[in-house]
């Protein structure tokens, strides 16, 4: 359970490596294929503090904890409790995972067992028990021309 949590709670770290469009959209790399659109309508946020950070996957390597085996991943500004990032990547079946990262630190803070203090939500709003839901439990098929999807956060 910890470790799993705290693979989770890693990820965080790198959220922000991509670099920021000033719309807040991010993209994958098109390789030919035409970018849809997926907006991710992020809600339950404790408070406007910090930065909304997401990751998509396409797969389940390194579900839900390495950056580097991402689609896209990027963060935006907290508004009203509430946030929306943007991803443009291939149609596709797709996993999102989203974090508040309250102090802006560039990681979810947890407690000394491991418990995440910050607020933390996956597509699908799969919940929580020990460990993050399986890729396929969290997976959604993105089309063209926009997929939106409503996550809602978890705070332990």
């Amino acid at each position: 359970m910890i470790f799993r949590t705290a693979a989770l709670l890693f990820l965080s770290a790198f959220l922000f490596a991509t670099p920021r469009d000033p719309r807040g959209v991010y993209s994958a790399p098109a390789h030919g294929q035409p970018l849809c659109t997926l907006n991710l309508h992020v809600t339950g946020f404790r408070d406007n503090t910090g930065t909304a950070g997401g990751l998509v996957f396409a797969s389940p390597a390194g579900w839900p904890e390495n950056v580097a085996k991402t689609v896209v991943h990027g963060g935006v500004a907290i508004d009203d409790r509430q946030a929306q990032l943007s991803f443009h990547v291939p149609s596709g079946r797709y996993a999102a995972v989203v974090i508040h990262d309250e102090n802006s630190n560039m990681k979810l803070d947890r407690n000394f067992f491991g418990i995440p203090k910050e607020g933390f939500g996956f597509s699908n709003n799969q919940r929580v028990a020990f460990s993050a839901p399986p890729f396929q439990s969290a997976e959604v098929p993105v089309a063209c021309p926009e997929t939106e999807l409503q996550i809602r956060l978890i705070y332990k």
